[in-house]
């Protein structure tokens, strides 16, 4: 009797085992094949998220239909940011954006003097849309008072798109002093202007009857043969358009030379030609007057 209970307890626990060795390994399938898990029903719904691109739109239609009071703009743009757990920056960097497309320039001045007085987006970038929206909404000296402050703070770190912004807004409006100041300025921190701001200043050279002066801008500061561009991600070295240019005109004076010079080597091969059938005739008639004559 012992010895048959014995046996039957050995089998129980032999199935046993190998019932649970056969659900060890189908949990290790299911893990493998990455199959659902089970999750607690949520409590609460989550709202729909809102991008920045439409937070942006939603931003320029509430700024649009305002008039250009500072305190009502200000109050409109605080209102918009109460809810914010942090400032909005890359929603007011598309707005922005979006009004420089539509050319909506006080509204960016708005937009962008409210930003810097809650300390956020002072960047070069700002003040560069800043400064480009002073000079195109024709408030000049605003323009030249936020230049001052630039300069004299990042005087040796000063991007070369602030001079060359503000060269052409004194080209357009004929202030040629002061942009010879920039362009002196330029030369002393070794700055190296662009082609747009050589032609400039050289046109001013020619309208002042400059002309040395002229030259040697040109000679100091030529136009550069290659230039870098970036097409889908790479950047490529590509020809200048005057080299390409001068290019076409070397290759249009040689091949205006080539025909010139071709029918004189046609009237040669002619004359060549014709002597050498000049002297077959001759030596032709001669071998007929030697031959001896029959009667």
């Amino acid at each position: 009797m012992l010895s048959l209970v014995h046996s039957v307890a050995t089998l129980t626990i032999g199935l046993q085992s190998v019932e649970l060795g056969k659900n060890r390994y189908q949990c290790l399938v299911r893990c493998a094949a990455r199959g659902p898990r089970p999750r607690s029903p949520r409590v609460w719904k989550t709202q729909r998220k809102i991008g920045t691109i439409s937070k942006s739109i939603k931003l320029v239609e509430c700024i649009k239909g305002l008039s250009n009071v500072k305190e009502e703009v200000y109050g409109a743009l605080d209102s918009f940011i109460a809810w914010e757990l942090e400032f909005p920056l890359v929603t007011v960097k598309k707005a922005l954006k979006s009004l420089e497309f539509e050319k909506e320039w006080k509204r960016i001045i708005q937009v962008t003097k409210w930003m810097l007085s809650k300390g956020q987006g002072r960047t070069m970038g700002s003040y560069y849309a800043l400064l480009n929206a002073l000079a195109e909404d024709g408030r000049i000296d605003e323009a030249e008072e936020l230049w001052r402050t630039l300069f004299s703070q990042n005087l040796e770190s000063m991007p070369r798109m602030f001079f060359d912004r503000m060269i052409s807004i004194y080209y357009h409006r004929e202030m040629h002093d002061k942009m010879f100041e920039i362009f002196a300025d330029m030369e002393e921190l070794g700055i190296r202007p662009t082609v747009p701001i050589v032609t400039m200043v050289g046109d001013v050279f020619k309208k002042l009857d400059m002309l040395d002066k002229c030259e040697k801008l040109k000679k100091k500061y030529p136009p550069p043969k290659w230039e870098y561009r970036y097409i889908k991600g790479k950047r490529i070295k590509i020809r200048t358009k005057d080299n390409v240019q001068s290019g076409t005109d070397n290759q249009v004076n040689n091949s205006a030379t080539e025909p010139s010079s071709d029918p004189y080597e046609v009237q040669e091969n002619e004359e060549s030609e014709i002597d050498d059938v000049v002297e077959e005739d001759n030596s032709y008639v001669s071998e007929n007057d030697e031959s001896p004559k029959t009667d």
